[in-house]
C-alpha cells in the first residue's frame, strides 16, 4: 500500500491582497478545506472515470476541474485529482484504443481463418477498461477515507512534479 511518509501535506495559502507581489504577505492561513471536504473531492476526482461510459470522454472534466480549482488550496486534492486525470488518459483510453484496433484486425482476419486466434486476444483487451474502472472504485474508496492512494506507476510521476 502507502507509506507514511507519502502523505503530502497540505501547505499555507498565502494571501497578497495588495496584488503587487510584495514578498510580506497580508495574512496567512491554512487552506479553506477541512478532511473531510478534501475527502470528498478526491472521491469525486477518481470516481469521475464513470462519466466515460456513458459520454466517452466527459470522465476527464471531473479530476480536471478539480485539480485547477483546488490546487492552491489542498496539495492531497491536488495529486488525487492529477493521478485520476492521468491515469484515465492512459489506461481507459489507451486500452479501448487498443481493444479497438485488436478487434477490427480480428474482425479483418476472421474471414481468412486466422483471426479466430485474435479474438481472445482482443477480448482480454476488452476487459483493461472494467480493470480501470474497478481500480479507480479503489482509488475513491481509499481517497474517501483519507487514505493517500498512489496509482500504479502514475502515483510516482505525479508526486515528482509536486516536489519540484
Amino acid at each position: 500500500m502507502t507509506d507514511q511518509n507519502d502523505y503530502i501535506e497540505p501547505d499555507p495559502v498565502i494571501i497578497d491582497a495588495h496584488g503587487d507581489g510584495s514578498p510580506d504577505p497580508v495574512f496567512e492561513t491554512e487552506p479553506g478545506l477541512s478532511q473531510s471536504e478534501e475527502s470528498t473531492l478526491a472521491l469525486f476526482a477518481h470516481l469521475g472515470i464513470f462519466l466515460n461510459l456513458f459520454t466517452v470522454v466527459l470522465g476527464l472534466l471531473p479530476p480536471l476541474i478539480i485539480y485547477f480549482a483546488y490546487k492552491d488550496r489542498s496539495r492531497y486534492v491536488a495529486y488525487q485529482s492529477l493521478q485520476a486525470l492521468i491515469f484515465q488518459g492512459i489506461f481507459f483510453f489507451g486500452a479501448a484504443i487498443l481493444a479497438g484496433i485488436a478487434w477490427a484486425l480480428s474482425a479483418v482476419l476472421t474471414l481468412v481463418l486466422i483471426g479466430l486466434c485474435g479474438m481472445p486476444i482482443a477480448l482480454l483487451l476488452s476487459l483493461i477498461p472494467v480493470g480501470a474502472l474497478i481500480y479507480a472504485i479503489m482509488a475513491a474508496v481509499d481517497t474517501y477515507h483519507h487514505r493517500d492512494f498512489k496509482y500504479w506507476m502514475v502515483g510516482d510521476w505525479v508526486r515528482e512534479t509536486f516536489e519540484d
